[in-house]
């Protein structure tokens, strides 16, 4: 049963994707919610989010659901990032993992996004009213993933599969648009100290989504009946992240990982990078990556690459020991860990993204 399951996740996860059509430039702008596709953890982020093959706990939740089952025991995380200084839109968010099991594990993710005060107009005020308003981004996420493994083998290679629902809400006071988005992912994990890793997700896969609301009904005569308008509907922007990873060990004290990652956007160009991180004692990491946007020949209004983040990311990260609790007999039966991460990526236009994150784990 384990052998069909397994042999099952793989096919959906690389032939199940009949209805992405990933790459093409000609259907950039149709989608919408790319609120869907900004990252606010700052540890994957300074991967520039090419981490499906190792990423685990509350930050799986945004890259590959399946490696939510990669925590100790829980984690509990709080994200705040400024998106393309200086546009003045922030991002927070709220991550919660917690493994039920020694195999299985869910997650809760919470995230807004901020883009501040808009001057409110109006057909017969196009100058402005004088009031403002604020537009809600905001989307919950529900997941569970569960690893299989040989307990007779230990060294045999794990599988780890996961999914994920999430819910999104869009709106301004007068005119809503939700709807609903799967993510699903499958993890392989190998070798004596678990040192290869190979990942696929398929992401944002859901309902197309519409405005409505008395906001979209207008008057066009002074004085005539309200028309209402039908906005149009448009998708979420759904891609697949393939990647894999390898732990190079010196020692007990440092760890070099070094990992590459391609994502098939459908509604703007296919991205490919590699990255590295260099840990000490699991207690202080650094990591670079470089992502390039791969374009298909010249394009004659942008002689530049069309997605934002191509080029360098940087991060590091702090874990900090709060305190311990002891069994009966003095040893050790947990550590509660504070950890603290910080990204930045370049990007193109604007000066580029910062992240911060401070994380519980016990």
């Amino acid at each position: 049963m384990r052998k069909y399951l397994i042999l099952w996740s793989f096919w959906w996860m690389f032939f199940g994707v009949g209805t992405l059509q990933a790459g093409n430039p000609d259907r950039q702008g149709e989608a919408g919610a790319y609120e869907l596709l900004m990252n606010p953890w700052a540890r994957s982020a300074g991967w520039h989010s090419m981490a499906a093959a190792f990423i685990s706990g509350y930050e799986a939740e945004r890259i590959n659901p399946a490696g939510i089952v990669g925590l100790n025991k829980l984690e509990l995380a709080f994200g705040s990032g400024q998106y393309l200084v200086p546009s003045g839109v922030t991002m927070s968010s709220l991550g919660f993992a917690y493994r039920l099991s020694s195999s299985a594990a869910f997650g809760i993710s919470l995230m807004n996004v901020n883009v501040g005060e808009i001057d409110l107009t109006t057909v017969t005020s196009p100058e402005g009213t004088g009031a403002t308003f604020s537009p809600t981004l905001f989307n919950l996420g529900l997941s569970y993933a569960y690893e299989f493994k040989d307990e007779e083998n230990p060294n045999a290679g794990r599988i780890r599969v996961g999914g994920l629902l999430r819910i999104i809400y869009e709106g301004i006071t007068d005119a809503v648009a939700s709807g609903v988005g799967l993510d699903a992912g499958v993890q392989y994990i190998s070798g004596k100290r678990d040192q290869f890793k190979f990942g696929v997700s398929l992401r944002n896969l859901g309902t197309k989504m519409q405005y409505r609301g008395t906001g979209l009904g207008v008057v066009l005569v002074p004085g005539d009946i309200r028309t209402e308008i039908q906005a149009a509907g448009f998708d979420i922007p759904s891609l697949l992240h393939i990647g894999a990873s390898y732990d190079l060990y010196f020692g007990k004290q440092l760890r070099t990982t070094v990992a590459g990652n391609f994502t098939a956007n459908s509604y703007s160009r296919d991205e490919i990078g590699i990255g590295a991180e260099v840990a000490f004692l699991e207690r202080f990491m650094i990591r670079a990556a470089y992502k390039y946007d791969n374009r298909f020949g010249f394009d004659q209004y942008l002689d530049k690459v069309n997605n934002a983040y191509t080029g360098l990311s940087l991060g590091a990260s702090f874990i900090l020991d709060l305190f311990h609790t002891y069994n009966d007999d003095g040893t050790v039966r947990s550590t509660t860990k504070l950890a603290v991460d910080y990204s930045y990526r370049h990007s193109s236009p604007f000066a580029g993204t910062h992240n911060l994150t401070l994380a519980i784990k016990i």
